[in-house]
């Protein structure tokens, strides 16, 4: 597992060097045929990260390749899920919230994450026995496996106190996060804390706030990497709809509505 943690968290440097190239310049902006935006970026990573997944011979999904039906993915005991570069939308503004995401599923479970931030040069990820999480921030991508694995610290969730940090926005909250705050407010003191892409997990498992309750569509790139890195800490990632924690390689790649929570 160490082998395949090297190479995601390689890829997920590499892919962040891409996506700063194009970020440092002018670009335009795609729109794809579900009205999501998409940049020169996504692609540049996408097909760098590509170049280190494949020779692993471990399926991938990924964003940015051909979805293929599930009848050719079933089969499938073990994938890649990436997601080369979360937060088209942050990225257009030029706001430095956006991430690169490779994740590792075993029947469905996330087993290893890696997420980093390029702009923050932020790196989070789970260690090769997915019992914990850790946290480097970078001087350079060039940085050496050797000085990640040795200077990276362990991040931990917070408990929740008399004051409960809600990981959302007062100006985009959609009625069933409305009301699942209210819920909260009934019995604690609330704060809403605002952040891009999956660096909304990376909130909870570092222990910056406390819930992040997402009533709106997701898909398994967008959530698997932080999914591994929040149940690496001991927090939960739970299906709404099922009660479980979400499942990934999934007939559909469509996500049900979601609570991440601190243990």
């Amino acid at each position: 597992m160490t082998q395949l943690l090297s190479i995601a968290i390689q890829a997920a440097l590499e892919g962040g060097m891409e996506i700063l190239k194009i970020y440092n310049s002018q670009f335009s902006v795609e729109t794809k045929d579900d009205n999501s935006p998409l940049t020169q970026a996504d692609k540049d990573a996408n097909a760098r990260i590509m170049e280190f997944l494949k020779p692993t011979s471990i399926p991938i999904i990924s964003e940015e390749n051909k979805q293929l039906d599930y009848a050719q993915r079933k089969g499938w005991n073990r994938c890649w899920i990436v997601d080369p570069l979360d937060g088209t939308k942050e990225f257009i503004k030029r706001n430095g919230e956006f991430t690169v995401n490779i994740a590792l599923v075993d029947d469905g479970v996330p087993i290893l994450g890696v997420i980093y931030v390029p702009v923050a040069k932020d790196l989070y990820f789970t260690s090769e026995d997915g019992q914990s999480s850790k946290k480097i921030t970078l001087a350079s991508e060039d940085t050496s496996l050797e000085e990640i694995f040795k200077r990276a610290k362990n991040i931990y969730p917070a408990k929740i106190d008399s004051l409960v940090k809600v990981v959302g926005s007062r100006s985009h909250l959609n009625q069933a996060t409305s009301d699942f705050i209210a819920e909260i407010e009934k019995n604690n003191n609330v704060e809403i804390v605002s952040k891009g892409s999956s660096l909304k997990f990376c909130l909870i498992a570092e222990g910056l706030a406390h819930i992040y309750p997402r009533y709106a569509p997701t898909m398994e790139w967008d959530t698997a990497a932080g999914h591994a890195i929040c149940k690496a800490v001991g927090a939960e990632v739970i299906d709404q709809s099922t009660g479980k924690p979400l499942k990934y390689n999934k007939p559909n790649l469509l996500n049900n509505y979601f609570v991440a929570k601190t243990p």
